[in-house]
């Protein structure tokens, strides 16, 4: 049998098992803990990288890749550019590949241009000046004369006209001759005798000379200021 020194080495400098047990720092325990977790914190890193990296490279395609060329994405452009065609015929056409958009453009309207009528002198008695209108007395042949000019639908102006006329060629009498001409009666019929076309009496009768010249002043002057602004140039009408 072995004595408890021999078992115990420490026992001859007084020391226990135990306390001496007790005592001894876990060296190796602590070594081998760390290199487990050395080794499997390396093996996460790998995991993770593995699943960061293997989807990112399954996923992308060449197609991909050459869109990130800048050349690429340059000559992309260029070939995604739309056409720009103005026609003739006012449509304007935009182009993309095969697919064709039309717009319509309204042509501006043409202005018609407004004509500008100028008034004639004859309308105005010749030299600019229109003769007022003034009443004809009642029972004259003034007063004749205005009720068939109200008839042919012509106003007082040209009522006014009528009377600086006849004032002018005959005064607007009956008899009125003109020994150089052989004009006779109130609108100086040339010769007197055209005047029997409007009545047999057309010698002494106011009615049958007014008739007969209003008749003949609408056929060749329309209006009685159209042969007032005729005498005023002319010297006549």
């Amino acid at each position: 049998m072995t004595s408890d020194v021999e078992l115990h080495p420490n026992a001859e400098r007084g020391e226990s098992p135990r306390s001496s047990a007790a005592t001894r720092p876990p060296t190796t325990r602590w070594s081998r803990r760390r290199g487990v977790v050395s080794v499997f914190a390396a093996f996460a890193v790998a995991g993770l990288a593995a699943a960061y990296v293997g989807p990112l490279a399954a996923t992308t395609t060449p197609a991909e890749a050459a869109e990130l060329d800048p050349v690429s994405l340059y000559a992309n452009t260029i070939a995604d550019a739309q056409e720009f065609i103005a026609a003739s015929d006012g449509k304007i056409s935009l182009g993309r590949e095969q697919i064709v958009y039309t717009v319509y453009v309204a042509p501006k309207p043409t202005p018609t241009p407004t004509s500008t009528v100028k008034e004639s002198t004859a309308s105005t008695g010749g030299g600019g000046w229109s003769p007022p209108f003034v009443a004809p007395d009642p029972g004259t042949a003034q007063a004749i004369a205005y009720g068939m000019v109200q008839e042919r639908g012509w106003g007082d102006s040209e009522f006014a006209c009528l009377v600086a006329l006849w004032n002018k060629e005959s005064g607007w009498r009956v008899n009125a001759f003109n020994k150089g001409s052989g004009a006779y009666g109130i609108p100086q019929a040339l010769p007197g005798s055209k005047m029997a076309s409007a009545g047999a009496d057309w010698e002494t009768n106011p009615a049958t000379q007014i008739a007969w010249g209003l008749g003949y002043i609408g056929g060749r002057y329309s209006s009685p200021c159209g042969a007032w602004g005729h005498s005023q140039s002319k010297g006549w009408y």
